[in-house]
This record gives structure tokens, sequence and C-alpha cells, in this order.
């Protein structure tokens, strides 16, 4: 038996577990691996452990161009990082679904480490996400979107209020936008590899050192400071030296102002919810981007 239909966002959603699971177990055999098939909780797209060796992630047909970004990018950064990231086994299309069957990396979340850590071992593990994204930011990006970055920036600005406000943004940060993002230019950056959701639940830790980073499918050419997007909210959440330590091991400044531009203007940019994740006293622009990501 193969995969059920999902060929609109909405056919997938309507998917449990066992609509897929017959599918998962065929594709399994036909990979030619063993062991007891586990789905993992969290995640948009269904990722299966399988034994103690293996993870098989699966694209519905919906997203089946990410199967092209994930493989990619794993074989980009084999190797090149300081903190290890899945190898690379088998990808393709089965089905009419796609998969990456990768490596498992050992660990445990740092989404369920982090509220355990103290302050210096909260900054020392910031510090080695800060020089993991130095050397991701080194190596020259595969093939990937978007194909204009400056493009890319004025069609994300041009609906980007109305976006907020149909998030439930408050009128008070909504009318500030407009004027923020006139004031910083993101048009002419350096474009760099940016993994884009770089946050505690896709990192792995043990004994305080970082032992996985995965989940590259959201992988895209872009300005640095669009990577910090994630680090800042959905990492270091305000937490400035956490996020100084990020910087350091990064070893380059990164304008705070820059990366609240690229949070309004983020493909899955929703404001009403990070101003839920990370609470602030701020009324203005400026103050948030430097309470959120400032150093």
């Amino acid at each position: 038996m193969t995969f059920p239909p999902a060929v609109t966002q909405e056919q997938f959603e309507a998917l449990d577990d066992d609509a897929v699971r017959p599918g998962v177990e065929a594709l399994c055999r036909y990979l030619g691996v063993s062991g007891d098939v586990t789905r993992f909780a969290d995640g948009s797209l269904p990722v299966y452990a399988v034994g103690v060796r293996h993870v098989l992630k699966l694209f519905p047909a919906v997203h089946l161009d990410e199967v092209a970004t994930e493989r990619d990018v794993l074989e980009a950064v084999q190797g090149r990082l300081p903190v290890p990231t899945p190898r690379l086994h088998a990808a393709g299309e089965f089905g009419g679904w796609g998969y990456v069957l990768m490596e498992r990396l050992r660990g445990a979340s740092l989404e369920d480490v982090w509220p355990s850590l103290d302050a210096d071992a909260r900054r020392d593990v910031s510090r080695q996400v800060g020089e993991a994204l130095a050397a991701l930011h080194a190596i020259t990006p595969p093939s990937l979107g978007p194909d204009d970055w400056a493009e890319f920036v004025r069609t994300q600005r041009h609906g980007c209020v109305a976006r907020q406000h149909a998030r439930g943004l408050a009128p008070g940060w909504l009318e500030q936008i407009p004027d923020f993002l006139d004031s910083v230019d993101l048009t002419r950056p350096d474009l760099v590899l940016a993994h884009t959701e770089v946050m505690s639940a896709h990192l792995l830790v043990e004994n305080g050192r970082l032992t996985g980073l995965f989940d590259f499918e959201p992988a895209m050419r872009a300005a640095r400071e669009y990577e910090f997007v994630a680090t800042g909210i959905f990492l270091t959440r305000g937490e400035r030296p956490a996020n100084a330590a990020l910087h350091d091991g990064y070893g380059r400044a990164v304008d705070p102002r820059k990366v609240l531009a690229c949070t309004l203007l983020h493909v899955y940019s929703n404001l009403p919810w990070y101003l839920r994740v990370v609470p602030t006293t701020a009324t203005a622009l400026d103050e948030l981007a430097d309470h959120w990501f400032g150093a």
C-alpha cells in the first residue's frame, strides 16, 4: 500500500498517523531499513525514527518540492559544521510522496534541556550555536530560492501590514511597520546559506555540547540577519547574556533592527505569536528590536 493523496494542504492536514503508516512501512521495506517505527510528536511534516540508526522524513505531494532542498543542503553541510548534521542515506519519491532517509543523531532536544540549564550553561550552548552559524554561512549555498532577494523583500513588504493584521497584531504596532521598514535597507545584503529555523527544537545536546542540528527543508539563500529571527525568538528568547554569547560565537556584529525587519518579512512571520513567546514592555519597534535581538 502506498501513501494517501495529499496534493493540497487541506488533504494533508486531514491525515492522521493511521492513514500514513502503511505507506511508511512499505517505504521502509523498499529502502531495506528495519526496526521499531516511531513517529516524532513535533514537526510540520511526518518524521519517523526507524530503529536506533535512521530517521525517515516524509513530504506529501503538496510539499514535494522541499525534498530537493533538504537533500541538497544535507549534502552541502555534511562534515563542515562544528555540530553534527544528519548523514544523508537516500532521498526520492515513493507512492506519490517524497522522502529523505537520514542518520539518527544522539542527544536530547535542547527545547527540553534549556529550562534546566543555568546562566553559564545557556551562554555556553548559545556560543556553540553562533559558531555553527558562522560555519554554515561560510558554505557556498546549493541552488536555493529565492531567485531574486530584492524582489522577495519587495513582495514580503508589500503584504506585511495586511498579514500581521490578519494574525491579530494590535493597531499600535501595525501603524509603526511602514516607517520602520522604510528605515532599514535589506535589498543589497551578503546572501548566505541560511537554515532559517535554528531554534531549540531543532538542536540536540548532550553533556553541555551540541550533538545535532537538523531540519534543513526550510533553508534559503538569505540575508544573514534572516537567520537570527529564529534564534532570538525561539532560542535565547530575549535573554541578553545568551544572545550576546551567540553573537560572540558568530564572530561579527548583527544589527538588531535588520533582524526585526527580517522578522516582519519572514515567510512564517507571526508577530502576535512572537509577542506571546517573548513578552515585552516595549511599545516601539526600535525598542522591540533591542529587547529580542540586542546583544
